[in-house]
């Protein structure tokens, strides 16, 4: 899944000409290599660096810093609130009471609550944008970031879990059509009277003109993918009718 790439610059910021070595270690290797690294998601690595730090005794500015990040990166008051009282049970009661009073402040009781929109969010590059403006040819709801607006049109589409696009077809005298490009979450595409094509980060589906088809989210799952128009002659959007519960809910 591609994930926003994390970026630490406080080593060279307080010790760049004191400790370069450090600054490189901390701001490249520890950060730049180690919480960029793919086989476990952001989320998971905060809540090990938090546990990691109590485990420590550290209670300072670090630790306030990584529960805040935890909290951008999705972890609820409800989360947190466990993973300390689960962690006190091996590390000990004095430990636990630290972390939690710095936590109490950072999920404070008057903040909305950290939305799965925007858990959602800090797992792909491209903004998921504003509610779509066609709303009303999909089921469910979507949202529509533009990425590019000269030379080629790219626009990132986002679907909530169950979300899709009724059936629809890019018609061209020559030329047209579509290509879709996955860039978070589990999707599907299908064409009219095809198999539909399972859409995860990195797929790519090359959509000819004047085909009818239809493309959204995974049952349970958020879905986003890069929407770039191909040009051709006399092209239009025709859309059609919805995709129906029942074969939506085969797949």
């Amino acid at each position: 899944m591609m994930m926003k790439k994390i970026t630490q610059t406080a080593g060279r910021n307080q010790l760049g000409e004191f400790a370069p070595m450090f600054a490189h270690l901390n701001d490249d290797v520890l950060f730049g290599e180690v919480w960029n690294e793919d086989a476990i998601d952001v989320k998971t690595k905060c809540i090990i660096t938090v546990v990691s730090l109590m485990a420590s005794g550290i209670t300072d500015s670090s630790l306030g810093y990584h529960l805040q990040n935890a909290k951008n990166n999705g972890v609820t008051k409800a989360e947190i609130a466990a993973i300390i009282t689960h962690a006190t049970m091996y590390v000990g009661w004095p430990k636990g009471w630290a972390v939690f009073r710095q936590a109490k402040e950072i999920w404070s009781e008057d903040e909305p609550a950290y939305s799965e929109r925007d858990a959602y969010q800090n797992t792909i590059f491209f903004p998921i944008g504003e509610k779509n403006p066609y709303g009303q040819f999909f089921v469910g709801q979507s949202y529509l970031a533009p990425v590019s607006t000269s030379q080629i049109p790219i626009f990132n589409v986002t679907f909530e879990p169950g979300c899709r696009n009724n059936w629809h077809i890019h018609h061209a005298t020559a030329g047209g059509g579509q290509m879709l490009i996955c860039v978070g979450g589990h999707g599907w595409y299908q064409e009219w009277g095809k198999t539909a094509v399972e859409m995860t980060p990195g797929t790519v589906v090359n959509i000819p003109a004047n085909v009818k088809h239809w493309h959204g989210a995974a049952a349970d799952s958020w879905f986003s993918h890069l929407a770039i128009e191909i040009s051709g002659e006399n092209t239009s959007n025709e859309w059609l009718e919805k995709v129906s519960d029942e074969a939506y809910n085969k797949l």
